[in-house]
């Protein structure tokens, strides 16, 4: 029985080595090559640790770093969606439902239904843990932005207005990251994308 546990388990690992190959339209702090998932999902994790006392309430970081590190998994299967995308929503979670079940049921049931839940928690969005997530999630792409002169903004000709929806999620995890993004985004686009100090 444990044996079998161990082969799905190792079995999972060898699936998720596919998110490397998921190619974001966001590019890495200060450069013109594109970040991967998996790149992007560590660089969450880091950032949960470093930047937890700024969200709004106490929440369960372990729970947190689990959400971040799991909720782009489905991309393996129902690939990227641009947040900034006209012709598709962002918001796919039944096609993504479809491959979680999938690629987390490679796993042992018990360990399936719990990153099946905590995934399904995180896209809901509604527990202090996932609204602490979706802000940290939404801050990387933001930053990477404001320091490649715009970023995808200026590529895809992204509207003022468009960023600041779609930026303020960040206000229901963190408040203090929300005033210091907003201020930010506000100066680089009165400034025409003109690359600013992330700090």
């Amino acid at each position: 029985m444990q044996l079998n546990q161990l082969l799905s388990q190792l079995e999972f690992i060898k699936e998720i080595d596919r998110l490397k190959y998921i190619q974001r339209k966001t590019k890495l702090f200060n450069s013109d090559r594109h970040e991967n998932d998996a790149e992007h999902s560590w660089h969450l994790a880091m950032m949960v640790l470093v930047l937890a006392e700024h969200s709004n309430v106490s929440v369960d970081i372990l729970k947190v770093l689990k959400m971040v590190l799991i909720h782009d998994i489905v991309e393996i299967d129902a690939g990227d969606t641009f947040l900034y995308d006209t012709s598709k929503s962002h918001v796919n979670t039944d096609e993504e439902l479809v491959a979680a079940e999938r690629i987390f049921g490679i796993l042992p049931a018990n360990q399936a239904r719990e990153y099946i839940a905590i995934w399904q928690e995180f896209e809901e969005g509604q527990s202090n843990e996932a609204k602490f997530a979706k802000a940290i999630d939404r801050l990387e792409p933001l930053l990477q932005n404001l320091s490649n002169n715009g970023g995808t903004w200026a590529e895809f000709n992204v509207s003022y207005d468009t960023v600041i929806s779609k930026a303020n999620v960040i206000n229901y995890g963190s408040e203090m990251l929300w005033q210091y993004l907003e201020n930010e985004i506000n100066n680089a686009f009165a400034k025409g994308f003109a690359t600013v100090e992330v700090v």
